[in-house]
């Protein structure tokens, strides 16, 4: 085991020495932040570290967009959730103003929301989100999604089993 893992961090070694410039480019394009092109450049490669098919990457920088894109999406995601709290507390009165630390909470709970859910597929992760803060039924669900009831049962069910992991740990079977 210990040769595969030798091998392993060989290969991660020349993915990253070879194919980091280009990575980092690519994301720079996409980013207005040469810092945030950075940071997701180096969770590329820290995903990276978690696979054991490098050996088996025709295509390195393949490979790496894809890991990147859905970095990418993660990220944009996180910064739409974060404006759209932003502009809904600017459309209050002052009356139901929210002190900066409410603010920095709230926040705070949203990307722990974010990351909670983040281990669903986008589906399940939507059908989860319009079940829990739209209310929606499965059937309007259903259509959204372009999906049969059942499987946005089986969605649903997927997110209660995250929330329930997150709460209480793996449960026992």
């Amino acid at each position: 085991m210990a040769v595969q893992d030798s091998a392993q961090q060989q290969l991660l070694s020349l993915f990253y020495r070879e194919h980091r410039g280009w990575l980092l480019g690519w994301l720079r394009k996409s980013l207005y932040s040469p810092e945030r092109a950075e940071d997701l450049s180096q969770d590329t490669f820290v995903r990276l570290c978690g696979r054991d098919d490098l050996h088996q990457a025709r295509e390195p920088r393949a490979l790496l967009s894809t890991i990147a894109k859905g970095l990418l999406i993660d990220h944009w995601r996180r910064s739409a959730l974060e404006r759209a709290y932003l502009e809904s507390l600017a459309q209050q009165t002052e009356q139901h103003s929210v002190s900066l630390e409410q603010q920095a909470l709230a926040l705070e709970a949203l990307h722990e929301i974010e990351r909670l859910l983040s281990g669903l597929s986008r589906n399940a992760r939507a059908a989860f989100l319009y079940n829990r803060l739209d209310g929606l039924g499965h059937a309007e669900i259903a259509e959204r999604l372009g999906v049969s009831v059942s499987r946005v049962r089986q969605y649903l069910a997927q997110g209660m089993r995250q929330c329930y992991i997150a709460l209480y740990g793996q449960p026992s079977e």
